[in-house]
């Protein structure tokens, strides 16, 4: 692998020097060169320092893709700041809660959000906004067509003493001043559910981030040698999937292909325009892929790995994906705590059936009693503890969270990942639930996400969720919610349940199924059961 110095900022500055000319990132046909890529984020670092910005300083990036955001993120590494990446749709009273939380001076925001930004400046420690339009660093006649087709999204905003405009800043021509950096200095937050209904800001240490975004290359090495990958950006950089992928690619001299939002021909036509040989996203993102009736009208020959990550992958998705595309979906286990892979199915390697993947060589790991927290035998289900050499070590300003998910075990701290899996002898990982989502039923422990893998496996069923529903007799009740396709008719309760009863134990098959036209999702794709449960909580309430 490419040499990785202590920081990001060196390492990019180290890719740039060697290989200047060569495309970094490509958005809606345009190309950067690192170059490019190098000369931006020098000139807005050094905007942004004689605006006061300094080391250790937190910077908001609240935008949705755009080169701009690449070049923030790096101006903010070459500060030595925290960068604090939220995705653009939130709403005030979420920015609000992360700018008091993360205590940020400085914002980045597209004019077509810049009016929740102003809404909350006066509440909250802001001092900077800076704004961009998406289509702000194409050439003048794309911008003028997007316009005349009605394609570039406007928002409104007023300059003033607190608000900035991107394209200003980068006229600025010196850099920022040489800064000495640590592995161990926080290069971002990133936030992330609470239990406390609250976000959490997990701290992302530079040498924590280059060893992670390399050890995650390295899973496609035996694919794509590396500096020859074209990756499609198919994950939120706002999250953790999406920086080790996507930042990874950019930190090992590679080309990434971003997009505004993805649209699925608008994804099609990037593989085949730029002939894309990686891609990643979650199992939603690649069940839409196949569903869409318009895949076959496109050549997707040039993939090489497709990576999916961010929740379980169901069976039936993974052998629709290998008959369609004729190459496998390679999955991999994580979490933003571990900052991206703990687990990963590596290219070329025989995977055994059900396998999340195998453990990587930087993570260390315990399967333990949940209760206990005993070290359980081989090949027995157990909650997953993490441990790494640049390991978070807790929470940003959340004691009580970092106190319920990080643990002193044998002198060694550990990350509760809350997951119940199954580790064999050859390191293979097998994820069986989240231990908050065990439904415990007649003295039985059920795993939820193996009946909603059953459910999603039958020809009429897009997506299915389980919960436990509290019952004294029993314990939880077993009740799924099933989503259909559109153009299916007729397809009933009981034939579900049948389909369960033929592929499930006796205890395991569901009670009660409830068709729905969505289900609740996070803001990155994952199907949220918390809110489930709540809703079912709030109608025993009522009743």
């Amino acid at each position: 692998m490419a040499e990785h110095f202590n920081s990001i900022s060196e390492t990019f500055r180290q890719i740039a020097r060697k290989v200047p000319n060569k495309t970094g990132l490509i958005y809606l046909g345009e190309k950067f060169n690192y170059e490019k890529l190098d000369l931006f984020s020098d000139k807005l670092a050094g905007a942004l320092f004689r605006q006061g910005v300094r080391k250790g300083d937190r910077i908001i990036i609240y935008a949705p893709h755009c080169p701009q955001w690449i070049i923030t993120w790096l101006a903010v590494q070459k500060l030595g700041g925290v960068a604090v990446p939220v995705t653009h749709l939130y709403g005030p009273k979420d920015l609000m809660y992360i700018a008091n939380d993360s205590g940020a001076e400085t914002i980045f925001c597209t004019d077509t959000n810049f009016g929740y930004v102003n809404r909350i400046l006066a509440d909250t420690k802001l001092k900077r906004v800076v704004v961009t339009g998406i289509a702000d660093l194409l050439p003048r006649w794309k911008r003028m067509l997007g316009a005349m087709l009605d394609k570039i999204p406007n928002g409104k905003f007023s300059l003033g003493e607190k608000v900035f405009l991107f394209k200003n800043l980068l006229k600025d021509s010196a850099p920022p001043p040489a800064l000495e950096m640590t592995g161990e200095e926080i290069s971002e937050t990133l936030y992330t559910g609470g239990t406390t209904g609250f976000p959490k800001g997990v701290p992302i240490g530079n040498a924590l981030f280059l060893e992670s975004s390399a050890e995650q290359r390295k899973g496609s090495l035996a694919l794509i040698p590396l500096g020859e990958d074209i990756v499609l950006q198919g994950a939120p950089l706002y999250h953790i999937l999406g920086q080790m992928v996507g930042f990874g690619c950019l930190l090992a001299g590679e080309t990434l292909v971003l997009l505004p939002k993805n649209h699925l021909d608008a994804m099609f036509d990037h593989i085949r325009r730029y002939k894309v040989k990686s891609i990643l996203g979650t199992p939603t993102m690649y069940r839409m892929m196949l569903e869409h009736d318009r895949i076959d009208q496109y050549n997707l020959k040039s993939l090489e790995y497709a990576f999916c990550a961010g929740d379980v992958l169901p069976r039936e998705v993974a052998n629709r994906w290998l008959r369609k595309i004729g190459k496998p979906l390679y999955q991999g286990y994580g979490a933003t705590e571990t900052c991206g892979g703990v687990a990963n199915t590596p290219a070329g390697q025989a995977v055994p059936e059900g396998a999340a993947g195998r453990i990587l060589p930087i993570k260390q790991i315990l399967v333990v009693n949940s209760d206990t927290l005993e070290p359980v035998r081989e090949n027995e289900s157990g909650e997953l503890l993490v441990s790494s050499r640049h390991m978070v070590a807790g929470y940003w300003n959340k004691p009580e969270e970092t106190g319920l998910h990080f643990v002193q075990l044998q002198g060694v701290l550990w990350y509760r990942t809350g997951d119940i899996v199954r580790l064999d002898s050859e390191g293979w990982l097998y994820f069986m639930d989240r231990s908050v989502d065990v439904i415990k039923h007649k003295g039985y422990r059920v795993a939820a996400s193996k009946i909603d893998n059953v459910l999603q496996e039958h020809a009429a069923v897009i997506a299915a969720c389980t919960i436990g529903v509290p019952d004294p007799a029993v314990g939880e009740r077993i009740k799924s919610y099933v989503v259909v396709k559109d153009d299916v008719k007729g397809v009933s309760a009981q034939e579900l349940l049948k389909w369960c009863r033929e592929r499930l134990a006796t205890y395991e098959v569901p009670q009660y199924i409830e068709f729905r036209d969505m289900l609740p999702k996070s803001k990155v794709g994952k199907i949220l059961r918390r809110e489930l449960r709540a809703e079912e909580k709030r109608k025993a309430e009522a009743s």
